[in-house]
Order: C-alpha cells, then structure tokens, then sequence
C-alpha cells in the first residue's frame, strides 16, 4: 500500500489529506486472465474518462415556418435537437409527393455499424432506401453465415425491384395528376359554357322585351272602293 500526502490550503490552517492507493503486483493476481482482464477494465473505467456516447441518427428542423424541411443528421443524444451535430447526411423534405428524401446511403450505413441508433422516422426513411436490410446482410456475413458475394447479390436484386417499384409509384402519381388535371380542366369548360349559353339566353329575352309593337295595315281604302263598285 502507497500513501500520497497532499496539502489543502483553507482560510487558516493547512488540511492535509492522505490518499491511499492499493498497489498490486502483477504477479500477486490470480493466474486466471479473465479475472485479471476484468480488473483492468474495472480500473481503467475508474482512472480514465469514458469517451463514449449514445449517438442519434436524426433529422434537424430547417425552412420557414409552415414549409419546413428537415437535415438528417448524426448527433450526441444529449445535444438539442436543431443543435450541435457530428457529421450531416442528406435532407429531408416533406413538402412534395412523395417525399424527397436525399442522403448518404454509405455513411449512413456506416454509422449503423458503429452503433448509432435511428429515431423512429429515420428508421423509417434508411429501411426505405435499403440500408436497414443491407445491415442485416452485413451482420450475416460478419457471423459467416452467408459470403460478401452472396450478400451484395441480395442486396443489388433488392435495390433493383425497390426502386422499380419507387418509379412506378412516382409514374402512378403523375398520371394521376395529369388525369384529376384533365378531368378538371373538362369540368370548368362545361361551366363555361352552360354559364355563356345561359348570358346568350337572357340577352335574346331582354332584346325580345325590347322590341317595339308592329303597326295594323290600314283596310279601310280598298273596301270603300269595292262598294262603290256595286253602286255603278
């Protein structure tokens, strides 16, 4: 056992403190290495600061009010949420159909695999695109379950199939836009037209109104004449 006397100078004494330190020898532990390697960890967890953190995956409020759109970012648990962050990954914009989600598929996976955990919405967004699934494929390889041939084939006959159905949807939308835009467009014309033919109808009713009396032919010459006819 070793003593280390330090001084503490107070207002009007010195307060020494006496710190005591248990000092092994490496050849007193126990011969067991599991037992020696959980003392080291004990120990170094206690002399040296812990320099991990809980890391976030997470979106970042950005834009104007009422037209918001996200950052996705990687950021301490702790900080605040339009805060401090360690690395940005791409943007997020809920304002179109569908969503714009652009990011770092590589670096998102990456920090997947350093421990980084996703929000709910995040998670939503890296399962979209895939990076959730080549994870899985990643850690099967990792555990030999399966080759990094046979987990890259996986994952290119996924992206291929998902994004053949992300172009239908889109193509789906914008023939649905272009159909309510037709049909709306055809609308408005009907009403147009049932809206002039009825301004057409009451300017001929109004004219008609208008119009003065016809005047009676006079009759009266050509019968005087016809008896005087007789007469003679």
């Amino acid at each position: 056992m070793a003593c280390l006397i330090e001084s503490l100078p107070t207002a009007n004494h010195l307060v020494f403190k006496v710190v005591t330190a248990w000092i092994l020898p490496e050849e007193s532990l126990p011969l067991h290495s599991q037992f020696r390697e959980t003392l080291t960890r004990r120990t170094s967890s206690v002399t040296q600061p812990h320099r991990f953190m809980a890391v976030k995956i997470r979106l970042a409020r950005r834009g104007r009010k009422k037209a918001a759109t996200y950052d996705i970012v990687v950021a301490d648990a702790r900080a605040p949420r339009d805060g401090r962050f360690i690395e940005k990954l791409g943007t997020y914009n809920p304002q179109t159909n569908p969503a714009t989600i652009n990011y770092d598929a590589d670096r998102a996976f990456y920090w997947m695999m350093t421990g980084a955990q996703p929000t709910d919405t995040v998670r939503a967004m890296l399962s979209y695109r895939g990076v959730l699934y080549r994870r899985h494929l990643q850690l099967g390889v990792d555990k030999g379950a399966i080759t990094q041939e046979v987990a890259d084939q996986r994952f290119s006959a996924w992206k291929e199939e998902k994004d053949a159905k992300i172009e239908g949807k889109r193509t789906g939308l914008d023939d649905a836009k272009a159909t309510a835009k037709k049909a709306a467009f055809d609308a408005e014309t009907k009403v147009k037209e049932a809206r002039a033919e009825a301004q057409r109808q009451k300017a001929a009713a109004l004219l008609a109104a208008n119009a003065p009396a016809p005047t009676e032919v006079a009759t009266e010459a050509p019968a005087e004449e016809a008896t005087e006819a007789a007469a003679e």
